[in-house]
């Protein structure tokens, strides 16, 4: 049987890889260096300045090509802190139930009942600002969501047959949890860890809105469309130039999402 095209998969798949070509591109190389003052203030876009200059004479494009690796960073470090705590206490918990089960449970109830935005700002606030303090804030936001998910599949496979039958070939639990259940999580995960990577990247760019974030004079999305608010009038392509690239990095992500989720259904 022909399996039905997925065109979230596909548009997703390619603004997500063109989006990640380009911030690899950012690191390595920018047309201007993204802190120097070279050029005449709010310049329009053009060839020599793709997204237009800001206030202070910088090239917007390569603000950007800098913010946008900073965040998908972040988002990056911030998902594998998620992901790998979530899925050992996740693993745990739903391999063996009990008290242990019920009581990690309602911590990451407890966390999640907070608007997260709100919890990390609390974090930062008492940690101090800085990189490091936002990947560890952020990160541990985001252990309970993933505890959930891998906590529901390993509760469903613990009671399948092959489990059973692996127990009784005297299989031990470590391997049936990370070689026999944790496999099977994947479809699943893999679009919660493309969710994650998306709230990741809205979370950080939100704190760098408020001030609370990437600080002066690293580019940062976030802090950049902050700015961007008092010049919509007289310079309107600041805010669009770095709106538009913050709506490309979360549309590609988001459907490239849906995409995984629409496949995970039908296999």
């Amino acid at each position: 049987m022909k399996q039905k095209a997925n065109p979230f998969l596909s548009i997703g798949g390619t603004i997500s890889a063109a989006v990640t070509a380009l911030i690899i591109m950012g690191y390595f190389w920018t047309p201007y260096d993204p802190t120097a003052m070279e050029s005449g203030k709010f310049l329009p876009p053009s060839l020599e300045h793709l997204l237009g200059t800001d206030n202070f004479g910088r090239d917007i494009f390569s603000r950007v090509l800098q913010g946008a690796g900073t965040s998908f960073l972040i988002a990056v470090c911030v998902v594998l802190i998620g992901c790998v705590f979530g899925i050992l206490i996740g693993s745990f918990c739903g391999y063996y139930g009990g008290a242990a089960d019920l009581i990690l449970t309602r911590i990451c109830d407890s966390i999640t009942a907070f608007p997260s935005i709100l919890l990390a700002l609390v974090i930062i606030t008492v940690m101090g600002q800085g990189t490091y303090n936002i990947v560890i804030a952020l990160g541990i936001l985001f252990i309970p969501s993933f505890a959930r998910i891998v906590r529901g599949e390993f509760a469903r496979c613990r009671d399948l047959n092959y489990i059973k039958s692996a127990r009784l070939m005297g299989v031990g639990s470590g391997r049936i949890m990370f070689t026999h259940i944790l496999p099977n999580t994947w479809p699943v995960l893999l679009s919660a860890i493309t969710i994650g990577f998306n709230n990741a990247i809205l979370s950080e760019a939100s704190m760098s809105f408020l001030g609370l974030g990437i600080q002066p004079p690293h580019a940062s999305l976030g802090s950049m469309l902050s700015d961007s608010q008092t010049y919509l009038k007289s310079a309107p392509w600041y805010a669009l130039g770095t709106g538009g690239a913050i709506i490309l990095l979360i549309l590609g992500f988001s459907l490239l999402a849906e995409g995984l989720q629409r496949t995970s259904k039908t296999v």
